[in-house]
């Protein structure tokens, strides 16, 4: 993915200089409080169904689905490259683009787009407002961070984590702890488990499969984690999400 990140960089450049140099349009305070982590704001345009009014954007393609999909890409990769200028972690930012992007290609309907568009601005929106609280940690725990987002599939253990950013791992663990406030391990299983919800809310991976995917031991351990950290198990989630937030669950 190293190469479509760097093309998506260099070809937003001019246009994030643009926007920081023109007149408040209404897609740039749009932009503003997606980055700035204004959750209602973005909300309220959501709302507004103001993702569905293109006047004056141009048209990407003549089937309406097709170009609804392009502005969902721009969409995407703009909000992408100024929550990166704003203080998210590269890797988080990328893999959030990624998912929410390929996560297009099983839907066909206006209605579906904008709800999946809905929930990746305010997933963005969210966690910006996190950073602005003061979630930025010093230079080893965002590395540590890094290093976590960019593993996320794989088996991760702390002395790995330490040995990769120069660190002890006993130094890190009390680091990571004092400002966070959970250990190292509990922030992975965590992350571990925000990836598993979007998996069973938009792709049809077996439990079995995404117990594989995230490097959980067994299915069993999989479940179990999942139980403590979300109250229910991952089939009980998936019957709840599942098609939810696409906005087709009462069609099928």
């Amino acid at each position: 993915m190293g190469y479509q990140n760097d093309w998506r960089l260099l070809e937003l450049d001019d246009m994030v200089d643009e926007m920081e140099h023109r007149q408040p349009t209404e897609e740039f305070l749009f932009y503003e409080a997606v980055v700035s982590g204004d959750v209602e704001a973005v909300r309220k345009n959501c709302e507004q169904e103001r993702f569905l009014d293109h006047e004056g954007v141009g048209v990407l393609s003549k089937d309406p689905i097709t170009n609804l999909k392009y502005h969902f890409v721009i969409t995407t990769a703009m909000i992408t490259r100024l929550c990166r200028q704003r203080g998210m972690e590269l890797e988080q930012a990328f893999r959030m683009s990624d998912f929410y992007i390929l996560s297009l290609d099983d839907l066909h309907t206006v209605q579906e787009i904008r709800h999946l568009h809905d929930e990746m601005v305010l997933d963005y929106t969210e966690k910006m407002r996190r950073i602005h609280r003061g979630d930025k940690g010093s230079r080893h725990i965002s590395a540590c961070k890094e290093y976590i987002y960019t593993h996320i599939k794989e088996r991760i253990t702390i002395e790995e984590i330490a040995q990769q950013i120069g660190v002890s791992s006993g130094y890190l663990s009390r680091l990571f702890k004092k400002e966070t406030g959970e250990s190292v391990s509990a922030y992975i299983r965590a992350q571990k488990i925000q990836m598993a919800k979007n998996m069973l809310r938009y792709s049809d991976y077996t439990l079995v499969d995404i117990a594989n995917r995230l490097a959980f031991s067994s299915q069993s351990h999989f479940i179990q984690q999942f139980r403590e950290q979300t109250g229910m198990t991952p089939k009980k989630y998936r019957d709840l999400n599942y098609m939810v937030h696409m906005g087709i669950r009462d069609s099928v």
